[in-house]
Formats: C-alpha cells, sequence, structure tokens
C-alpha cells in the first residue's frame, strides 16, 4: 500500500499515551457550529442519574489561543453511543467496539499530527505564537501549516476509525444509511478540526441512529464522508507533502496510512452469481482464453510486496473491452471468469472481491454518480484484495461527450472511469481487472474506450461444431437422441482454436483496414521491421484520426501480453506451495522463465486486432450518426410541410 520504500512504524506506547487526550475529547467538550447549522436533536441522556454532566477538556496543545464558544449542552459521544440501545444500563459490545474504535483513531491521529508538526517546523512557530513573538513573515506559512495539520488529523481519524468499525459494520449486516454531506470542516487547527468533526458525528447519531445497528452503519457512513471531503480539501491545500510521502503502519492494528487513500480492510464479497465452467463457454476463443490466462494472472499478486511480477514485467491486463452482438456470451464470459477466480482465491485463502457498477449508480443528485462510481473504483482496487470489476452495458452507464442524450449522472461516471483506467493518479499493482461490456462500443466515449488496454470481441459459436457443441451443452442430459458424427467439444481445444483466431489476424477482418493493409504492402513490401510496422501505423492513422499514441500503448501492452502467451500451471493454483506461497523474486524468476521472444507476426496480429475493433467501432458509429441525421431531416421536412400547411 506503501507509495514509496518509507514506512514509518507508529508505536504502541505513543499511540497509548495519546488515549488520555482522545478519551477526554469523547468524554465531552463545548462546540459552536461555524460552518453548519445546528439540528434540533437533544442532550445524550446520562447513563445513570446522580451522575452529573462529564467534565470538559481543555486544550493543553501549545501554542494555541483559543476562545471559549461553549454551550450549555456540549458534545458528549460516549454518553450518544450508550444511549443508542435505550436504557439498557449495561454497556453491549458493539458500543465499546464503537467507543474503543472511536478512541484509538482519535490517539493516532493526534500522533500523526504530532509527527508532522515536528517534522515541518510548526512546533517552534506554534511556541512563537502563544509567546506573542511570531514574526509577520512567518505568518502565511503558520496557517498554512496549522490548516495543512488539520486536514492531516481529519483524514487520518475517519480513515482509521472507519477501517476498525468495518468489521463491526460488516457484523451487522448490509445497510444504507443517508446521512446528508459533512460541513462542519474546521481547518483552523487540529483540535477544533476534531471538535468539528466530532459535533457533527454527534448530530447524524442523534438523528439516524436508533438503534445499535444503525449507530454502527452510522460512524461508517460519516467517515466515508468525511474522507471524501477532506481528500477534496487536501488537493488543493499546500504543505503536504511531508506527510504524503511517507506511509505510516499501526502493527497491532494492520492498518497502514498512505496519504488521503482510504485503507479498508480485506474482506471478500458474496458472490451468489451462477458460475460456469470453460468448457461450457462455447466459442469467443481469444477471448475465452485471455480471460483464463488473466485469473491466473491475478493470483501472482504478492500481498506482502503489493505488487504483481506480471505488472513489472509487462503483459498485465488492467483493463479490458469485451464486445459482441447481444447473445453471443458476455455475460457466460463473466460468470466463466469471476467462478475461476473466487476457486482459486478460496483455494489460496486469499480475499476476493467481486463488484458490478450497474446502472443503478445513476443517480439524479448532481455529484452522487460520482461518488458511486468512485466508491466502485477504489472497493477494486483495495491493495489488500484480489479484485474483479465489470461494467455491463457500459454504453448506457457512461456518457458519451457531446451527445445531447447523455444524462449529467452519465457524464460524471465517465470522467471518473476515464481518470481511474489512465490518470494522472492511475497506480497498476496487478491486484485487480476491470471488464468493461456492451453490444454497442461505437456508442461509448472515444477516449474511454481507448482506454481499453485489451479487446475481446465475443462473437459467440461461429462454425458447425460450434453450434453442435453449444446444442448438446444446453439440451442438458433428459434425453436419448444420438450425438451423430460428431467429436463433441474437440473443436472448443483452446490451444488449437486460439491459435487459429490467432493466425487468422495476420491480415485484417475490417474492409476499410484491410485497404490500408494493402496499400502499405504493395508500397513497402512485407511488414517485417519496426520502421515498416510504424508506416502501417502511420496508415491506419491516416485512415482514421481516432487512431493515437494511446491505442500504440495498448498495442503494444497487447503484445507483451503474447510474449506472456502461456497459463501459468494448474498445479500452481492448486498446490499453494509450489507458486503461491513463494516469495516476490521467486515468482517473478518463475514467470520470466516461461516468457517467449517477441516475432513480427505478433506485432502484425495484435496491430490488426487492434485496429479492427477500432474501424468496427468507427463504422457502426458513423451509421449511426447518419441514420439519426436522416431522422432529423425527414423531421425537419415533416415539420416545414405542416407549418405551409397551417399557414395557408
Amino acid at each position: 500500500m506503501s507509495k514509496t520504500g518509507d514506512l514509518m512504524e507508529l508505536k504502541e506506547e505513543l499511540i497509548l499515551e495519546k488515549y488520555v487526550a482522545a478519551v477526554a475529547m469523547l468524554d465531552g467538550f463545548d462546540h459552536t457550529p461555524r460552518i453548519a447549522a445546528k439540528r434540533e436533536t437533544g442532550a445524550p441522556k446520562e447513563r445513570s442519574s446522580g451522575i452529573g454532566t462529564r467534565r470538559r477538556f481543555r486544550s493543553t496543545t501549545p501554542g494555541l489561543v483559543t476562545q471559549s464558544t461553549a454551550r450549555p449542552e456540549g458534545v458528549h459521544l460516549i454518553n450518544r453511543i450508550e444511549g443508542a440501545d435505550g436504557d439498557d444500563p449495561l454497556t453491549s459490545s458493539t458500543q465499546a467496539n464503537a467507543m474503543q474504535s472511536l478512541r484509538r483513531a482519535l490517539a493516532v491521529a493526534h500522533l500523526v499530527s504530532d509527527q508532522y508538526t515536528d517534522a515541518t517546523g510548526l512546533t517552534e512557530l506554534l511556541k512563537d505564537n502563544l509567546a506573542g513573538n511570531l514574526p509577520t513573515s512567518k505568518s502565511a506559512e503558520f496557517g498554512e501549516l496549522l490548516a495543512a495539520s488539520a486536514l492531516i488529523s481529519l483524514h487520518v481519524f475517519a480513515n482509521m476509525a472507519g477501517y476498525l468499525i468495518a468489521a463491526n459494520a460488516a457484523a451487522e449486516g448490509e445497510s444504507t444509511v443517508e446521512i446528508g454531506e459533512i460541513e462542519e470542516v474546521l481547518t483552523d487547527n487540529p483540535q477544533l478540526a476534531l471538535h468539528g468533526a466530532l459535533w457533527e458525528l454527534d448530530q447524524d447519531l442523534a438523528l439516524f441512529a436508533k438503534t445499535e445497528e444503525q449507530m454502527v452503519h452510522v460512524i461508517s457512513a460519516f467517515c466515508e464522508k468525511l474522507m471524501e471531503k477532506v481528500a477534496l480539501r487536501a488537493s488543493t491545500a499546500s504543505r503536504l507533502s511531508p506527510f504524503e510521502s511517507v506511509s505510516y503502519r499501526v502493527e497491532a492494528d494492520d492498518f497502514e496510512i498512505s496519504g488521503f487513500t482510504p485503507t479498508s480492510r480485506a474482506r471478500s464479497s458474496k458472490l451468489t452469481m451462477t458460475f460456469k465452467k470453460p468448457n461450457e463457454v462455447v466459442g469467443n476463443h481469444i477471448a475465452k482464453y485471455q480471460a483464463m490466462k488473466l485469473s491466473k494472472m491475478l493470483m501472482a499478486y504478492d500481498f506482502e510486496r503489493k505488487l504483481n511480477p506480471f505488472a513489472e514485467l509487462g503483459g498485465f491486463i488492467f483493463t479490458f473491452m469485451g464486445d459482441g452482438k447481444p447473445g453471443t456470451g458476455k455475460t457466460t464470459l463473466i460468470q466463466m471468469m469471476a467462478g475461476m477466480i473466487n476457486d482459486y482465491c478460496k483455494n489460496a485463502k486469499y480475499p476476493f472481491r467481486f463488484q458490478n457498477l450497474s446502472t443503478d449508480s445513476i443517480d439524479s443528485y448532481q455529484g452522487k454518480s460520482a461518488q458511486n462510481a468512485k466508491a466502485f473504483i477504489n472497493n477494486v482496487v483495495d491493495p489488500n484484495v484480489i479484485g474483479f470489476g465489470t461494467i455491463d452495458d457500459i454504453d448506457q452507464l457512461a456518457g458519451k461527450r457531446g451527445d445531447r442524450q447523455s444524462s449529467a449522472g452519465q457524464l460524471e461516471i465517465t470522467a471518473v472511469l476515464m481518470e481511474s483506467f489512465a490518470g494522472a493518479n492511475t497506480v497498476v499493482r496487478g491486484n485487480c481487472t476491470f471488464g468493461m461490456f456492451s453490444n454497442y462500443p461505437e456508442n461509448v466515449d472515444d477516449a474511454l474506450r481507448q482506454r481499453a488496454g485489451a479487446r475481446f470481441l465475443v462473437d459467440g459459436p461461429q462454425t458447425r461444431d460450434d453450434y453442435i457443441d453449444i446444442l448438446h451443452l444446453l439440451m442438458g442430459k433428459n434425453h436419448n437422441i444420438p450425438t451423430g458424427e460428431h467429436e463433441l467439444f474437440a473443436a472448443q481445444q483452446i490451444e488449437k482454436a486460439v491459435a487459429a483466431s490467432y493466425d487468422s489476424h495476420a491480415r485484417p477482418h475490417e474492409e476499410g483496414l484491410l485497404k490500408v493493409f494493402d496499400r502499405v504492402s504493395s508500397d513497402i513490401g512485407e511488414l517485417d521491421t519496426i520502421a515498416k510496422m510504424g508506416a502501417y501505423l502511420k496508415g491506419i492513422q491516416e485512415a482514421d484520426d481516432r487512431f493515437t499514441g494511446r491505442a500504440i500503448k495498448n498495442i503494444t501492452d497487447a503484445v507483451k501480453v503474447r510474449a506472456m502467451d502461456f497459463e501459468l500451471p494448474d498445479e500452481w493454483m492448486e498446490n499453494v506451495e509450489l507458486f503461491l506461497a513463494k516469495d516476490y523474486e521467486t515468482k517473478k524468476a518463475m514467470i520470466a522463465e516461461l516468457a517467449q521472444p517477441i516475432t513480427v507476426e505478433m506485432v502484425i496480429q495484435e496491430i490488426n486486432r487492434y485496429a479492427d475493433s477500432e474501424f468496427r467501432y468507427a463504422d457502426k458509429s458513423d451509421e449511426v450518426a447518419i441514420e439519426n441525421m436522416v431522422r432529423e431531416f425527414g423531421r425537419n421536412e415533416e415539420a416545414k410541410r405542416r407549418y405551409l400547411e397551417g399557414k395557408g
């Protein structure tokens, strides 16, 4: 998870020293909201009669001059959490877990903030400010460092509290809690920032947590929203590099802090889909073969190194697009791949997370669709799990820029996917892959479609043998009809079928691309050098200006995949000691031994495969555009006719 080689251990004894201040915050403090509006929630009830209002915590942070804005009732989170189960006089394990999680998160937030303060010289500025000796020339720097420290405290607190409460939230079952946006995000100093956050958490608990179960889910939702809000503020804040350049670890909780990236527990998702075996996927030879290879590639991921040897050596598929006509087997391919990864992970005892981004993610509220898409991405890329994310019918989900029929929510999803799949901050560790599937890929935004590093043409059964095999498969066993003169599933032998499929791409399939290929070949001869292949690529670009540098990168990535044109042996998946349990360098060496050299035939085939898909999409897209224009012209003519008739 670490972004750099630096990993700073947060010592347990230093965390425990911060418990007193953390408990004091949970016990009670005064806060007058400055941004958010106070809601009528009522003060939390005391657990026992005869015990007065809990003590208020006075800041002992050196150099902070604060003014009291006390309110009579104050904020008492311990009382609020204890009251979540009504009048039960005993503290439950759920309540205790919530309080301990918040206490520990506050303690770690205090510690990380203190380390940032020491590392940046803020400690000396605080002392000068307390003594009234802060130079005017340092006032701007002082304010920026305080704001940065406040953002760090808020994010570390929300990150760790959400992480620690996650196990409890999972035990309470699935639940969706809408608590609204976080408003009281203050950056004057770390203490005031945490007071504002805890005040708003208290408000949300009072309004939405009527039971223990709801209390857990409210805290979890609050932490998630607070992290999002703080990360957004941090993206434009200054003086954060000392925090973002170092990763921190809390050994006892197996918790790491890596800048403003959320940390999540490595939990598998519960899959209820019907899995398919590879022999139940008829046709689609290249797509099936690449899906099977990719499933095993994912298993090479090293959880200690947080990196996959395939991602380092080249040949790892981070994003791919499967397209084909309706009924050709896209859903079956998803079921096959998810089933294989699920079985491999069960055997290796790896957490596996499968998630599909569906049309339910499109929301009418501004920004909500983007949040849903970002949550989907974050769940799948979590470096503590093996992830498989699918986006079925992506042409309906992600809007095409410039298309007036695309909703604001669809365009938000497009923006998030583009940034996540090939943005400035995209890191490919090799623990996850994303598959985009569509019956109408020509309706997908060009830039988003080109972010698919590999293309899986899902064309279903093609030959006579394919149709016999699929009929036999779907008929089941409740019949006595003879098979006839046919060797069942012989045509589905993957190595033979894939070799034939690859060989077929020695020449292009699409008519427009074939003309370019023949013209370039007749001009310069056989495409057997880098220079000649480059000339062919330029010819393709002249025929279709959407064929950009990103297309070349996708082609070279596909060639590297071909260099890794082998399946990891099944024995390596079944017996973890043979491969999966090895250290990173050993796995890397074992994979490198299986690699084969890149050939001219590979490069030509991959250029043709990729360019064929682009020409296929472009032809369909142009045809759809022409049909729409014809329809629009017809409407205009009919409108003119009716207008003239009415006027006459």
